[in-house]
């Protein structure tokens, strides 16, 4: 259930304020004011023009000064939604109230394409003109610590500590399909038990990077977006961010909370098609948007309108409009499809978020909004945009359509609040559950159009089938094996930072015309994917997923792509560079080169990112969303990453002398029990469960009591049924920093450990792989056991440096025997 929204956009601060002037058909893009772009010919879009200040100041704990507009404007959003909520926050041991939650029981879904990029981007020119050369070993970004600023995951831990949550806590970088993706998560995290409310949403800056990397791709306008109409010639850009809060019927009718709107099913996919142009059938987007139907138990029929992606270039609407036809079958000939970018502008990461809650209110007052500045019907899109006018539209039941660079899709389906009855089922009913127990339903037909069949707590089993492993000199797992029994690694010295880089090709395999394409992250998680594959014996298809874990990103398609800007103007951005610029980049190229076009995602939990991505995963199988799924951790050690690091934390000096970077990718395949046993195949280990949590102390900091860490691993073991007594070892998170490593160490202390139980801190001997520390611990765990070791159940940690934590279970096929 949705019980609250909260906006910014260029129409101003409040979601009722954005309604009310997007179904008048009111256009805010127009020429930019506060935001400076010179030197293109497309310098207008949706600005948010002076915007407040949110209440929770993120900046003085930091001792900084400069704000970053991304996470002021999801606060502010945080701040309506959380507001009107009818849920409260209970802060540890007060008393309980029926209006208010545990503050464990409280999670934050974020999604962003940029993120904190304007942070980066200042950071960036700051250096130039004091005489730096950006990216180079000698100079670099200097002592900037507004780089904390631009990670995606300390935007989300930004979020959780504002308001006191300290349950799960994600965020999201699958560019435009970003917030659309972290609403489908939070529904996973409620339906799975771990949360009763969620914070969702999504947020995004207008950004240099964002304006010279479209004007590089030729799809900006300079005027406001026409979408789906025959003289559209190009997207804007907006700014904004959306925010709702998400919990259970059952919570919502315990606490009397308000009821805006359901969430009925949701679909996501891969195109594995392009970089940046959607399949021009829409056959991904059409995957994603049947399965959202199917998951909702729902018909084509029942959905009578569509909030599209309508970005208003030429391929993006034709293409959709494809999609739609191809997903709804005869009904498309009724559905209307309208555009809410051709009012704001296109929001990137935000605009899942924000075009959801237009679409919710639609559904409330039954109106459908105008796609604005529609001209002429051009039959490459043909169906109803509801022209320059909205609309009464009687409806229960409306869907939003997000997808992306990298061919990520993602539609969600959404029901009044007092909807009735639909195809057989009834909604909105107090105490009513929303498909959380659905049935399996939604078998692919006979053409492929389904994609996405069995959907619904399959309640199977997780087990891992495969691994592939590059890192330091490693080559494979079992040269990984081999570094770690040796505890030699070869490192490098960097400023002050030890590295260890990873010593062979990561592309040597990829065929060549794939491999121009891509940069280095990209080659690193599609090697191992790659060999994950072949180990398990499996050929990815419609059915085989992929969920990457990164912290760093793109780092060094970022400065390649920026850096010419700086000094020799917008122009110079390059667009065979600007793709890989997002963060889901390298996934899009593991589901283009390997065929894998099932559900995908891309985690950017900062050195939890492996592990948030194992834990979306397990999700998206038990849920029954794929059969398989490739999840890869990998990050790479650009000069650009390496000078972040240097400026933004405690990484050198004293409390960084043990401290040592890493650059690989590891990939563990899992799969469902059952499709393994349909194929005959012989799992290597089972994931039994997991389990996030937060300190909610705010950006950079740790609970030093370690009582967060403590919190996931407990639960954790729960989920998987194993009492800490029955663990064989513990693999940590331990990294060689103090304020980390100290806090962790106790609370393992704490768990009650039987004497003979082990405890890793692989980061230790071989290097922090920031966003694969967990597929890293759980590649050794596995591989252990091949070789002799203990046999028994192990746990996994995963911690970001902002306080976010993932723990998770590993056992032995041999002691979790599949069922028959």
């Amino acid at each position: 259930m949705i019980t609250s929204l909260g906006a910014i956009t260029a129409h101003g601060a409040g979601a009722e304020e954005l309604w009310q002037r997007v179904r008048g058909g009111e256009v805010a893009i127009r020429p930019l004011r506060e935001f400076a772009v010179a030197g293109l010919p497309a310098a207008i879009g949706g600005e948010i023009l002076g915007a407040p200040r949110p209440k929770y100041d993120y900046l003085a704990p930091l001792g900084l000064t400069d704000p970053e507009p991304a996470i002021d404007y999801a606060l502010i959003a945080a701040e309506e939604a959380m507001a009107g909520a009818g849920l409260g926050v209970l802060e540890e041991g007060a008393a309980p109230r029926p209006d208010a939650l545990p503050a464990h029981r409280w999670g934050v879904a974020f999604g962003s394409c940029n993120s904190g990029i304007h942070s980066a981007e200042k950071a960036v020119r700051r250096a130039v003109d004091a005489g730096r050369t950006v990216g180079a070993d000698e100079l670099g970004l200097g002592d900037d610590r507004h780089l904390l600023l631009v990670s995606p995951q300390f935007c989300a831990e930004a979020l959780s500590s504002a308001f006191g949550l300290k349950g799960p806590v994600l965020s999201v970088n699958t560019a435009c399909a970003s917030s659309a993706h972290a609403l489908a998560h939070a529904v996973e995290q409620i339906r799975a038990g771990r949360a009763d409310a969620m914070l969702v949403g999504g947020s995004d800056a207008l950004s240099e990077m964002a304006y010279y990397g479209f004007n590089s791709v030729e799809s900006l306008s300079s005027r406001p977006a026409r979408p789906y109409s025959r003289d559209r010639d190009g997207l804007s850009l907006g700014a904004g961010a959306g925010m709702m809060v998400l919990t259970s019927a059952e919570v919502a009718a315990a606490a009397g909370a308000p009821i805006i709107a359901e969430v009925l099913g949701y679909g996501m996919s891969a195109d594995g098609y392009h970089a940046t142009a959607p399949h021009p059938q829409g056959a991904g987007a059409a995957r994603a948007i049947r399965a959202a139907i199917d998951s909702a138990g729902l018909t084509p029929a029942d959905v009578p309108y569509i909030n599209g992606h309508g970005t208003g270039t030429p391929k993006n609407d034709s293409a959709e409009s494809n999609a739609v036809r191809a997903a709804l079958g005869d009904a498309a000939q009724h559905v209307v499809l309208s555009s809410t970018k051709s009012m704001i502008g296109h929001l990137l990461g935000a605009a899942g978020a924000v075009e959801a809650i237009v679409t919710i209110l639609g559904l409330r007052d039954q109106t459908v909004p105008p796609t604005a500045g529609f001209a002429e019907t051009d039959p490459a899109c043909g169906l109803d945009p509801a022209p320059n006018t909205g609309r009464a539209l009687p409806m229960r039941v409306a869907a939003s359509n997000n997808f992306a660079f990298a061919g990520a899709n993602a539609c969600v389906v959404y029901g009044r609040a007092d909807a009735g009855t639909i195809a057989g089922k009834t909604y909105g009913e107090a105490g009513a559950t929303v498909h959380a127990d659905a049935d399996i339903v939604g078998e692919a037909d006979s053409t492929g159009a389904g994609g996405q069949a069995r959907v619904g707590d399959v309640a199977d089993e997780v087990v891992v089938t495969g691994i592939g492993a590059l890192m330091g000199g490693a080559g494979d797992v079992e040269q990984l094996w081999a570094a770690w029994q040796s505890g030699t690694v070869p490192a490098e010295s960097h400023n002050g930072l030890r590295l260890a880089r990873v010593s062979s090709d990561p592309g040597g395999t990829i065929p060549a015309k794939q491999r121009r394409r891509m940069d280095r992250l990209g080659q690193l998680a599609v090697a191992t994917s790659e060999q994950a594959l072949t180990a398990a014996g499996l050929t990815a298809d419609e059915r085989v997923g992929v969920v990457l874990g990164t912290g760093v990103g793109p780092m060094s398609s970022i400065s390649r792509f920026f850096e010419p800007t700086v000094t020799g103007g917008p122009l110079q951005g390059n667009p065979a560079i600007f793709p890989n610029t997002v963060f889901n980049a390298a996934a899009g190229q593991v589901a283009m080169v390997l065929g894998a076009k099932g559900p995908t995602s891309t985690l950017t939990s900062g050195h939890a990112a492996g592990a948030a991505a194992l834990g979306t995963a397990f999700d998206l199988l038990r849920a029954g969303r794929a059969d398989a799924v490739l999840c890869t951790g990998a990050d790479e050690l650009s000069p650009y990453a390496l000078d972040a690091y240097r400026g933004a934390g405690p990484f050198t000096g004293r409390h960084g002398r043990d401290f040592r970077l890493a650059e690989g990718s590891v990939t563990l395949l899992l799969e469902r029990a059952d499709a393994v046993r349909e194929r005959g195949a012989t799992p290597l280990a089972v994931l039994a469960g997991y389990a996030t949590t937060c300190d909610a102390l705010g950006i950079a900091r740790w609970d030093p009591r370690g009582h967060g860490v403590e919190r996931a691993m407990r639960e954790a073991l729960a989920a998987a049924g194993v009492e800490p007594a029955e663990l064989t070892a513990v693999w940590t998170a331990a990294a060689g920093l103090p304020a980390v490593d100290g806090p962790e160490r106790r609370a393992v202390d704490r768990l009650g450990l039987s004497a003979n139980c082990a405890r890793h801190e692989p980061k230790r001997v071989l290097g922090d792989p920031v966003g694969a520390g967990a597929q890293l611990a759980a590649a050794l765990a596995v591989t252990a056991w091949a070789y002799g070791g203990v046999q028994g159940p192990v746990l996994v940690n995963g911690s970001s440096l902002g306080g976010t934590h993932t723990s998770f279970v590993l056992r032995p096929p041999a002691a979790a025997p599949l069922a028959s």
